[in-house]
């Protein structure tokens, strides 16, 4: 006879639940041991929520008002010690950024003392998650369970190579529900044909003006093709001079950040990214799962791990605005060769449903916690 799964107490720890694939992977990594009848508790850092959560919720963020002072930082951390020692979890799986030794080290000696821990890597960017001190930082990582990677690359390329060899690929999830969901199309874009492009507008990350350039010369609104940027973010307002000083501007439309953007991605001829770098980049993994091809750059991790080159969508292997153009009108004009594709979308991303990724995480628990 088979063991009987144990249960156990998890605590997740975010910055928050909003606006971004980290925060949305989090909020579901909650409802994905939920389903394993494992008890949950989050706890984020500031009071910000988009997404659907479940377990109960610490959230320190409610904490902060007027000027936030170092000692009422201390003071929240001192609840959020004394909340975890009272609760006595199994585990704590911390999704933050590291981006500070002195305050990991820190976390490490004082938060986190004494308690079993998985850190979760979420981007490519070394000092991102490894800190500006990744030799020592790696120490503190390799005391750790596990440390979960959202791609191979990472796992192989960052954490290996920093010798942090307790770690894992583990991808982020979607949610096959996102298919059910049928949001009104907003009225702008019913019956319009549009390229999408989603994510917080910062475009020394998400490359964003790249994107506009490559739109201008693809020369695919001369035929009625706009281009939809959905999100906010620090570079709106540079990003829409840029769109305005084209010819194109008129075909250029920007879209406020969409807790549920489903059905706009549904509706979409293709999604693109055009990013410096991701960890695992959810755009692409949600708009496969509904049904939408995808064009993308060849960025270090994540897209290769995602998109087949014509078979789901595109992979340009070069950040050429001349390649990503003719992308651009390969998927807008080649109707034959979209259809031949558009078929492929959702097979192509089903083992990364929630699902299959909910059974990973819960045979690393069980493999991890004994």
């Amino acid at each position: 006879m088979m063991p009987a799964e144990k249960k156990f107490k998890v605590c997740l720890v975010s910055i928050s639940l909003a606006k971004g694939g980290l925060e949305r992977s989090c909020a579901m990594l909650s409802q994905m041991l939920e389903a394993h009848s494992h008890e949950v508790h989050l706890v984020i850092l500031n009071d910000e929520i988009d997404y659907p959560f479940s377990g109960k919720m610490l959230n320190l963020g409610k904490l902060k008002s007027g000027n936030d002072s170092m000692v009422k930082r201390m003071l929240r951390f001192r609840k959020f010690r004394n909340y975890l020692k009272k609760e006595a979890f199994d585990v704590i799986i911390d999704h933050r950024p590291k981006n500070n030794f002195d305050r990991e080290l820190f976390y490490s000696k004082y938060i986190y003392r004494e308690m079993k821990k998985i850190y979760v890597v979420h981007s490519s960017k070394k000092t991102e998650y490894l800190t500006e001190n990744p030799s020592a930082f790696s120490k503190i990582c390799q005391n750790n369970i596990f440390n979960v990677a959202v791609s191979k690359y990472i796992e192989e390329e960052i954490l290996k190579k920093e010798g942090v060899n307790n770690s894992i690929t583990i991808h982020n999830a979607f949610d096959p529900a996102w298919v059910e969901e049928n949001e009104a199309l907003p009225e702008i874009l019913q019956n319009k044909k549009y390229i999408l492009s989603y994510g917080r507008l910062d475009d020394s990350i998400k490359d964003f003006s790249f994107l506009i350039e490559a739109f201008s010369q693809s020369k695919v609104w001369e035929k009625g093709f706009q281009l939809v940027i959905l999100g906010d973010g620090t570079d709106k307002e540079r990003l829409q001079k840029l769109a305005a000083s084209k010819d194109c501007a008129r075909q250029i439309l920007f879209l406020p950040f969409e807790r549920n953007p489903f059905n706009i991605i549904k509706n979409a001829r293709c999604v693109t990214l055009t990013s410096k770098y991701e960890g695992f980049p959810m755009v692409l993994v949600e708009s496969l799962s509904l049904g939408t091809p995808v064009v993308s750059l060849d960025i270090v991790s994540g897209p290769s791990e995602i998109v087949q080159h014509e078979k789901n969508g595109l992979l340009i292997p070069e950040r050429n605005l001349s390649l990503f153009a003719n992308a651009l009108r390969k998927i807008c004009f080649e109707d034959k060769f979209y259809s031949e594709i558009k078929p492929n979308t959702k097979p192509s991303v089903a083992r990364f449903s929630m699902a299959n990724l909910a059974e990973k995480w819960n045979s690393l628990l069980q493999d991890g916690l004994h």
